[in-house]
């Protein structure tokens, strides 16, 4: 008998986690509703965001670079619903989604994408490094795979003080040539640190398609070489997502040790909001356009009886929220000038004349 392609050397093995994912395919004709719908208005309120942050960059609103999460948003609120207010995350450049999923406030985040004193990092970070330690967010980062080394410090830390809190680490494909990613999961794996590791494969680092420079199987069996199990999921099948994180934070909390999450997805838009993607060929995108996560929700919702009517109020209280955003932004002050020379290490660099 041939092997499985599960089977078959360089591959994820089959554990208890994937079989969960079969479960929840069969559990379809059954689904919960009420948190499904929940998972539609976390990413109906993500998709909503970059959309109007989207415009807003078009608009000369902000000035520096935004990077879209769109079509991924699956992955965001299928792992974030499974942890705690007080569990941990890192994220990357496209942190939006993983943000507001964790429970970030919009209006601040915003504000801080025009660089406005009201924003979470009064206008100093950016898009690209949004931070609210409130929430267990502990920052998006613009160096790629640089999110890694930080949450298993967090991690080891955790271990450290007997916490029950775990860190949920995500980071694209692109991140698992570079050297944290290696040095990250060896430290976890031999402290058996309690960190989720979450790999958002869209198959582009930045804009070359990731499997072109990438040696040997990829991303699960990377992890497994260091002795991290890896468990693959379709990271735009929302409940799919959710129900293997549960049973893998399950894991985590419980002092299994890292996990590694390898969600499979696809990012509809350019690395950069500004980029159109020539490189992609047009008829590829139209077609992910068909595997769009927030579509397969909804479609799933309505076949278990919402109304039309329903999912599109939803999406209306979304676009609402996010419009409310940007109006609270752009009416936010600037930050004062002298905040440049504040929260940073170098404390000899003050402007003759003062400015602090």
């Amino acid at each position: 008998m041939p092997a499985s392609p599960a089977d078959r050397p360089g591959q994820p093995r089959v554990n208890a986690a994937t079989a969960t994912i079969a479960k929840a395919n069969a559990d379809r004709a059954n689904i919960d509703r009420s948190r499904v719908l929940g998972h539609y208005r976390t990413m109906a309120r993500i998709r909503a965001f970059e959309e109007a942050a989207d415009q807003a960059l078009k608009d000369g609103h902000i000035k520096g670079a935004v990077h879209l999460s769109i079509g991924q948003e699956g992955v965001a609120s299928g792992v974030c619903v499974n942890l705690d207010r007080g569990d941990f995350i890192t994220s990357n450049h496209r942190g939006h989604g993983h943000t507001l999923a964790k429970g970030a406030d919009m209006t601040a985040m915003m504000a801080e994408l025009f660089a406005r004193a009201t924003g979470y990092c009064q206008g100093k970070g950016g898009s690209m490094h949004i931070a609210d330690f409130q929430v267990g967010m502990l920052g998006a980062n613009g160096v790629v795979g640089a999110g890694i080394p930080i949450a298993v410090g967090a991690a080891h830390a955790m271990k450290l003080a007997g916490d029950r809190r775990i860190v949920a680490c995500f980071f694209g494909d692109g991140a698992i040539n570079r050297g944290p990613f290696l040095e990250g999961l060896n430290w976890a794996k031999v402290f058996d640190l309690p960190v989720l590791f979450v790999c958002e494969d869209n198959g582009f680092a930045a804009t070359t398609r990731t499997r072109a420079v990438t040696a040997g199987p990829g991303p699960g069996a990377r992890a497994e070489s260091l002795g991290v199990p890896c468990t693959p999921v379709d990271g735009n099948d929302v409940v799919a997502v959710d129900a293997v994180t549960a049973d893998l934070v399950a894991r985590v909390r419980g002092g299994g040790g890292p996990q590694f999450l390898h969600a499979t997805t696809y990012r509809l838009r350019g690395h950069t909001a500004a980029d159109a993607a020539t490189y992609r060929p047009a008829a590829e995108v139209e077609e992910r356009w068909g595997d769009d996560p927030i579509r397969r929700c909804r479609d799933l919702l309505a076949l278990h009886g919402l109304s039309a009517a329903e999912l599109d109020q939803v999406r209306a209280d979304a676009v609402a929220e996010a419009a409310a955003a940007v109006a609270d932004g752009l009416a936010a002050p600037h930050p004062d000038p002298s905040y440049a020379w504040t929260d940073v290490q170098d404390v000899d660099m003050a402007p003759a004349g003062g400015g602090r």
